[in-house]
């Protein structure tokens, strides 16, 4: 009961910071969703904001170099492939030493719009995000001091950064164009988001439907705001223990966030994921467990919500959850 009273203050009290945060958007003439629940709720995303397109570029091609990583095999993007959706289809990458990691990839498109970040929400913004990978052992394994001489004895690199930064080639400078960078990987203008902005033939009327069953399960009670999800913490099996129903037994990664606090009540806690194109990157949960969207949302109907998704609602939730693909606008890399 403790835990449960827990829960709905926090999901209160994030909801209400979510709404007053966005009130300007909410009140936004454009913006006509079907009722004021919804508006309050689910709000579209907006477009990228106003970068330096030449820190973007840097960013890029720092995303894409493997000198970044321990061993120089392994580059940002190699488990975050931006053509599938932001990760790598895996239910588990590969860390810079070859041996799986212990936590499914997620998604690095509109991490932006995310209050906190990594499945336990252990950093706090973007930097801390991109330090946090480049020196973990489970992911870019690198020594910031190494990373410094490879990239200072590339000409590309050191012009790129004098032209960037005033200060030239640093750690700090490295970790703010990967910032920019990932600040650029938003996509917009899903049907989606059509939809909430007032056109009305954006979405089928099965969709429709699958948004108003979206809505009626309780789904939005952890999956709002501009990412449909990410702005809160969550107990992964709320109504029922889902490692004691499937049998599969857990470990260290499954504790979530209580890795993190070392606070028994944080045990199982994780960060609720964006449902921005849940489509596109499957396999789903912290522990890449899951397959199909059909298969993850029957198990969130019964472990999160405490029902029973029949099959015909199922299927109307996922064709709604399909109209959450949108698009990112990368045309600017082909200018001269």
């Amino acid at each position: 009961m403790l835990i449960r009273k827990r829960l709905y203050c926090l999901c209160l009290v994030l909801l209400i910071s979510s709404n007053a945060i966005n009130s300007k958007a909410n009140n936004s003439p454009d913006i006509k969703p079907k009722h004021k629940v919804l508006q309050q709720q689910l709000l579209p995303l907006p477009d990228a904001p106003a970068l330096d397109k030449n820190k973007i570029k840097l960013g890029y091609q720092l995303f894409n170099d493997p000198a970044l990583s321990g061993s120089r095999t392994l580059a940002c993007s190699s488990c975050h492939i931006l053509n599938q959706g932001g990760d790598d289809n895996k239910q588990f990458s590969l860390t810079d030493t070859g041996s799986p990691r212990t936590l499914n990839t997620p998604t690095l498109f509109n991490t932006t719009h995310n209050a906190t970040f990594f499945w336990s929400g252990s950093s706090l913004s973007l930097e801390e995000l991109v330090n946090g990978i480049m020196l973990s052992p489970k992911a870019m394994h690198a020594d910031w001091s190494e990373v410094l001489i490879r990239l200072k004895n590339n000409k590309n690199y050191t012009d790129a950064f004098k032209a960037s930064f005033d200060d030239g080639l640093t750690k700090k400078n490295i970790i703010e164009a990967l910032t920019v960078f990932q600040k650029s990987l938003v996509t917009p203008n899903s049907r989606f988001d059509q939809y909430l902005k007032g056109n009305e033939s954006a979405l089928t009327e099965k969709e429709r439907h699958g948004l108003s069953l979206f809505y009626s399960y309780g789904c939005t009670s952890c999956h709002q705001g501009r990412n449909i999800g990410g702005n809160m913490f969550q107990k992964f099996g709320l109504y029922r223990d889902y490692y004691k129903d499937t049998g599969k037994p857990y470990s260290k990664p499954d504790f979530g966030r209580f890795n993190n606090t070392g606070n028994e009540r944080d045990k199982f806690f994780f960060r609720v994921p964006s449902l921005r194109n849940v489509a596109l990157t499957a396999p789903y949960f912290h522990n890449g467990s899951v397959g199909t969207l059909d298969e993850a949302i029957f198990i969130m109907g019964s472990y999160q919500l405490g029902r029973e998704i029949p099959s015909k609602d199922r299927s109307y939730i996922e064709a709604f959850l399909k109209t959450l693909n949108g698009h990112y606008d990368n045309s600017f890399f082909d200018e001269e």
